[in-house]
């Protein structure tokens, strides 16, 4: 099972690292594209600022487009800051600076300024040398007009700096996405090729991977004002939740705004006139935000009076705005990236199918191979839709309840609410189904996994919802679809309350995390420990984000230092997360055997996990009595009545090889349903291999009801002593003895496993 070479699989977890490393740039600078003010009375402003100092040639390049309203000749103390601590502090009188002679005097009205000024080798020595290597640097420079001949502080600016390094890096997007991606598939292919116990735990660990990735990009969608390398860094994982920019989609989601009645936002457009602050928010338009919030669902006011020179975006906005996607766009690129890619498995899966049609009949590949999903393949695409809309449902909860506070146009809103409501429903009554039938299989069998495990429709439908599950636990699927769900509700409508956002979010991580450190749920030892430990960090993570909050009121240099942190904590963990998932991708995809990796599961679901169109020897038929399997088309176990009704019994008369009963034992059955529960067809006082010297019988039945339904037979087989089935012609009856498998009657495997006759 070669699909990719061995050096270009090893490569991707090199890529990764070489991505994080690769963060230095050609040449040293710090610069700024936004100007704030930070003092009560503001008498000085900006509509355009850009500046660029490079330390190498000690000049400071500024493109600015101010307006003031102070009078006179002031000087600029100009004071730079990193993590908190004051990293360069100096002065510059304009009227000495030939760059700067326009402000010398000041005047009331515009000042355009574009020039460039070079600072003394003494004064570019006091700034410390992480200023150009730390990645997404926290630091501001503020600018202070004091007045020229008192001194006094007349006005004051600040700048968010920046070095031109970043931890959000497109390299290790694409490493994310083809490691999950190749999870996914590599487990689809492995259980094509039989592989199921090696299937089912690559692809839950890299679901569980995937979940990991939304919980990072969820963090960067709070309304929180957080590090820089905190925002960066969870960008890198924006993609999981339909946050791509594509340049068509951009024009056909703006070109379906305005044809709705909505009108579309222009920051983008206005960058040249335009300064944005994408971390702090300023008081008078976090005021006009309010309406935004839980309480009123009002349309966004995207007119050319909501435009101010300095736009300041937060949690989704800012999400939307460093993808380079408009905030009014947001909703519309999720839903149509969501949409896009469930078509596009859809249109692969029938290819694939397709494909393996033609080249069974060109003889290029064995008839026996993909022989269950060329069989079924209609039901295992339902169950991969299915578990899409899984896997999408935190994208679309999040943005489409997000999108009911902004209201871009009407038609959004209701391409929101249907979705959202479609997709609650779906996974709602999906999660539902699976309940009933582990209960009709616990009622049956005293065992939930032998229906969930031994019907393939229910395991190829349903089995998304329970199979990273032990059996027991088929169950915690409500739990999951709950803590999803609540995350959403608080990340969409909390976006102007950071405080309780992040306190909701604590109590909802801490109550997850406390139930799987409890319950246990998943399959077994290491996939209990793989999410553990990704619910520990998630609850980690909203901590730090507690903090970054600033509810403790800590100094800037703790916020600094945490946001540090938080980005290396979380790298590291996630490396090592990628790592695992792509080394037993690995092994699977080039072992003969990859299921020896692995233990049997403690709920034994592989022997209830059988092929339905496969059983070729007589040891799978000793297997399927075993079991007791049923014809799966004829039990309709998985079909919409809670329970049998006399219909669907009377389409059950065979026994549990398969093969039709006898009138008198369909009759004895149909009464041992009338007034009993059903019984698993297994004597349990019965061995599956008799010892030597006990009685040969052939393959159980129900015949060993007495026609009450009420008691066993007297005979310690489960199946009667006489053998008259074989009177039975082929028309609804059993074959003659003498003719069953006459050719492997010989075999010496036979003797002691009840084919003697």
């Amino acid at each position: 099972m070669r699909f990719l070479s061995r050096s270009s699989l090893r490569a991707l977890p090199l890529t990764f690292g070489l991505s994080l490393l690769s963060l230095a740039s050609a040449q040293r600078e710090i610069y700024s594209h936004s100007l704030n003010d930070c003092s009560v009375n503001p008498g000085f402003t900006a509509t355009l600022f850009d500046v660029v100092f490079t330390p190498d040639d000690a000049k400071l390049t500024y493109n600015i487009n101010a307006d003031s309203t102070i009078t006179g000749n002031v000087t600029f103390q100009i004071q730079a800051e990193a993590y908190g601590i004051t990293i360069f502090n100096t002065t510059i009188n304009p009227c000495q600076d030939a760059g700067l002679v326009a402000l010398c005097p000041l005047n009331p009205g515009p000042i355009p300024i574009n020039s460039s000024s070079t600072f003394p080798q003494s004064v570019v020595s006091q700034i410390p040398w992480i200023a150009y290597t730390v990645p997404d640097l926290d630091s501001v420079i503020k600018v202070y007009l004091l007045n020229t001949t008192t001194g006094a502080e007349i006005a004051c600016v600040q700048a968010d700096l920046s070095n031109g390094k970043t931890v959000d890096v497109a390299p290790v997007q694409w490493v994310l996405a083809v490691i999950v991606g190749g999870a996914l598939l590599s487990s689809a292919v492995i259980s094509g090729f039989g592989h199921s116990n090696t299937a089912a735990h690559i692809a839950a660990n890299a679901l569980s991977l995937f979940g990991f990735f939304q919980a990072q990009a969820m963090i960067g969608m709070t309304g929180v004002s957080m590090p820089s390398i905190v925002e960066a860094w969870t960008q890198n994982f924006q993609w999981s939740m339909g946050i791509v920019s594509i340049g068509f989609m951009q024009n056909v989601c703006t070109w379906y705004q305005m044809s709705t009645g909505g009108t579309p936002s222009a920051i983008l457009t206005n960058l040249s006139t335009t300064s944005v602050n994408v971390q702090k928010r300023a008081l008078a338009f976090a005021a006009k935000l309010v309406r935004r919030g839980l309480g009123h669902l009002v349309k966004r006011d995207s007119s050319s009076d909501a435009v101010q020179s300095v736009t300041d975006i937060y949690g989704i906005d800012r999400v939307g705005f460093r993808s380079n996607i408009e905030p009014t766009n947001i909703f519309l690129t999720g839903l149509g990236f969501f949409v896009a890619f469930v078509v596009i498995v859809a249109i692969c899966v029938a290819l694939f199918k397709a494909c393996l049609e033609a080249f069974v009949k060109a003889g290029w590949l064995q008839s026996d191979k993909f022989q269950d999903f060329r069989n079924g393949w209609k039901i295992v695409l339902k169950g991969i839709l299915f578990r899409l809309i899984l896997i999408g449902y935190p994208q679309m909860a999040i943005l489409c309840l997000w999108e009911l506070t902004v209201r871009d146009s009407a038609a959004e809103v209701v391409l929101a609410l249907f979705y959202f409501v479609a997709m609650t429903l779906a996974l709602a009554w999906a999660a539902l189904k699976v309940v009933r039938i582990a209960r009709r299989s616990v009622a049956m069998h005293r065992n939930p996994a032998y229906i969930l495990y031994s019907d393939p429709t229910a395991l190829n439908k349903w089995g998304f919802l329970y199979v990273q599950f032990r059996a027991t636990a088929y169950y915690f699927i409500f739990p999951v679809l709950l803590y999803i769900l609540l995350k959403a509700i608080f990340v969409a409508f909390a976006q102007n309350s950071p405080v309780a956002q992040t306190i909701g979010l604590l109590v909802i991580e801490a109550g997850f995390l406390i139930s799987v450190s409890i319950l246990r749920p998943w399959m077994d030892k290491k996939t209990n420990s793989f999410n553990i430990a990704i619910a520990v960090f998630n609850f980690v993570n909203i901590i730090f984000l507690l903090v970054f909050t600033n509810v403790f009121n800590q100094p800037d240099i703790v916020t600094g230092i945490m946001g540090v942190v938080f980005a290396f904590m979380n790298a590291v963990f996630c490396a090592v997360l990628l790592l695992m998932v792509f080394i037993t991708s690995l092994i699977a995809l080039f072992s003969k055997n990859p299921d020896t990796r692995y233990q049997p599961m403690r709920d034994d679901r592989g022997s209830f996990i059988k092929s339905q169109s496969n059983l070729n020897t007589e040891l799978d038929a000793l297997g399927a009595t075993a079991r007791g399997d049923m014809r799966m088309k004829s039990r309709d176990l998985d079909d919409d009545s809670d329970s049998y009704s006399s219909a669907s019994m009377g389409r059950q008369q065979y026994d549990a090889s398969g093969v039709p009963l006898p009138p008198s034992a369909s009759a004895s059955s149909r009464n041992v349903a009338q007034y009993d529960p059903p019984h698993s067809p297994i004597d349990p006082s019965q061995p599956f291999i008799p010892s030597e010297g006990a009685p040969r019988h052939g393959p159980p039945s129900y015949s060993q009801y007495s026609d009450n339904g009420h008691s066993r037979s007297n005979n310690n087989s489960p199946a009667p002593r006489n053998n008259n089935y074989g009177q039975y012609n082929g028309s609804g009856s059993l074959h003659a003895d003498t003719t069953y498998r006459p050719q492997n009657n010989a075999g010496p495997w036979q003797r002691g496993a009840g084919y003697d006759h």
